[in-house]
């Protein structure tokens, strides 16, 4: 293993959350009075943290959402959850590898820690990822595409920058980890590899990643 530590994305790189919460969001978006399919969730809000669906709302129309907007999707995809999620195949294959190698790994997403801590409990992830493991943009002042989250993990963590790899799905995601000098490698199961461009490297099955990291 080339890296001292590796950095997950959560949703649509450990939990098959995308369709669940993207299909949600556009739903409520929607009955709120702005139009939105699920291909338009996907592509403007895929990866970002809560702050930017405020902010794109407010740039595009002049309104605001209402202020229990977070609280009421938050209830509507913890039951989604409940309903539907599983894990993305081959990613408990992957943190067997990388604890039986003793190759130090987290996550560090866009998501809340409650939505961090559901998604893996739901999912029985949450065996893999204890206390100091999950970072989220809840931790710091910018989510991606800014770089603060992944370089608030690597501090976290004890490692330098430039010996993390980023496993990554979204065009945010990519940016943020390019931006934190870290090694972005692209998960295109959802994602065409043109839209994450930069990474170092690119699959769409996760039995690939660890010959990608190596």
């Amino acid at each position: 293993m080339r890296y001292d530590l590796v950095i997950f994305d959560n949703d649509g790189v450990l939990v098959d959350s995308e369709p669940i919460s993207n299909r949600l969001l556009a739903e409520y978006l929607t009955e709120l009075g702005h139009p939105t399919s699920y291909e338009d969730s996907i592509r403007d809000y895929m990866g970002s943290a809560m702050h930017r669906i405020h902010e794109l709302v407010r740039e595009r129309t002049g309104q605001t959402l209402p202020e229990d907007f977070d609280d009421v999707f938050h209830q509507r995809v913890f039951a989604g959850f409940e309903r539907e999620l599983k894990p993305v195949p081959g990613v408990v294959a992957v943190l067997e590898k990388l604890v039986a190698g003793g190759v130090p790994y987290c996550v560090a997403s866009s998501g809340s820690h409650e939505r961090i801590r559901v998604g893996h409990r739901t999912t029985g992830l949450d065996r893999w990822f204890g206390e100091g493991l999950e970072f989220s943009a809840q931790d710091v002042g910018r989510g991606k595409p800014a770089p603060d989250l992944f370089l608030h993990a690597a501090e976290r963590m004890g490692v330098a920058p430039e010996r993390c790899a980023v496993v990554e799905d979204s065009p945010l995601g990519v940016r943020a980890g390019l931006a934190a000098g870290m090694d972005v490698y692209g998960y295109t199961a959802m994602t065409p590899a043109e839209k994450l461009a930069g990474a170092r490297g690119y699959f769409s099955d996760m039995g690939e990643l660890l010959d990608l990291l190596s």
